[in-house]
C-alpha cells in the first residue's frame, strides 16, 4: 500500500530526492517500490543490483535496473520474487505492468497498478507522460502499436531478496 500511496502522491510531480529523467517511467516505478519498503542493493555497480545514489541523485548515479524497464523486469522477476501472471485480472494493487511496444520481447515502459475500474480492470500510474489511474491498455498512448505486448507481474506481499546481483 505504501508503494501505491507514493504513486498517487507523486504521479504528476517529482520528489526532490530523485532526478526527473526524459524517459522517467522506470525511475518513478523504482521510487514507488522503494517507498513500499524494497531495499536497494548493489551500489556502485551500475549493471548489478537495484539502486540510486540518494545522497546526490542529480549526479546521475544509478543502476540500469533503476531506470530501464527491461532491466527492472529482470530484477523484479528474479531477485524480488515477482511472478508473471496470465492476465491483468490476476493483478493486485501495487503490482507492475511492463510494456513491449514493438512486440520484440524487450520492455520499454513500466506502470504500477493503483486502482481498478468498475469491470475489475487495472488502472495504473506512470511517469514520462504523467498518468493517474489510467486504463492499463494504453490504447491512447503515443507509443502504443498493434504489436504491443504486456507482462503482468505480481509482487509478493513481503519482498525478500532472492538473489543479490
Amino acid at each position: 500500500m505504501r508503494a501505491t500511496r507514493y504513486a498517487d502522491v507523486w504521479w504528476d510531480s517529482t520528489n526532490p530526492r530523485y532526478p526527473r529523467l526524459e524517459d522517467d517511467c522506470t525511475n518513478f516505478i523504482s521510487q514507488c517500490l522503494h517507498a513500499g519498503g524494497i531495499p536497494m542493493w548493489g551500489q556502485p555497480d551500475v549493471s548489478g543490483g537495484w539502486w540510486i545514489d540518494t545522497n546526490d541523485p542529480q549526479t546521475g548515479r544509478w543502476s540500469y535496473s533503476w531506470t530501464t524497464s527491461n532491466a527492472l523486469f529482470r530484477i523484479v522477476t528474479s531477485a524480488l520474487g515477482g511472478q508473471i501472471v496470465a492476465t491483468a485480472s490476476d493483478l493486485k494493487m501495487g503490482d507492475l505492468i511492463f510494456y513491449d511496444w514493438t512486440g520484440s520481447g524487450a520492455y520499454h515502459h513500466t506502470t504500477i497498478v493503483t486502482e481498478f475500474d468498475a469491470a475489475g480492470e487495472p488502472l495504473v500510474n506512470a511517469h514520462t507522460d504523467d498518468s493517474f489511474h489510467r486504463p492499463y491498455l494504453y490504447y491512447d498512448s503515443r507509443a502504443y502499436t498493434p504489436n504491443t505486448r504486456y507482462a503482468f507481474v505480481h509482487l509478493p506481499d513481503q519482498v525478500t531478496l532472492v538473489k543479490q546481483s
